[in-house]
């Protein structure tokens, strides 16, 4: 069950995986949660895919969910591991590298 209406007072998303699906050839982008301060996203890469060089517009949190991922930001570094987990400033610049298939979940905050 997934309810993610914007008014309710909880939101509950019960498997955010399953609405995730690494797809061969392409980056999934799927909105798995949105309100009115905070939007939840999961990107999924095939192994080696590289998301280049951008930023956010709000404070990001970047979370691996399964797979491994190497995150350049802040003139880092850093390996992404299930359960590791990143906070850049609102207009950091970063890039995203897929070391195997991978999804990341991406929490924008207002």
């Amino acid at each position: 069950m997934t309810n993610t209406e914007p008014d309710a007072p909880i939101t509950v998303v019960d498997d955010v995986l399953k609405l995730a699906p690494i797809e061969a050839g392409k980056l999934g982008h799927f909105t798995v949660l949105k309100s009115e301060d905070v939007r939840v996203v999961v990107l999924a890469f095939e192994a080696g895919f590289v998301l280049k060089e951008h930023a956010a517009p709000k404070t990001l949190l970047m979370q691996a969910l399964d797979g491994a991922l190497r995150v350049t930001a802040g003139g880092r570094i850093v390996e992404l591991a299930p359960g590791s987990l990143i906070r850049l400033e609102s207009g950091e610049r970063h890039q995203v590298e897929a070391l195997e298939d991978s999804r990341l979940m991406l929490t924008l905050i207002r």
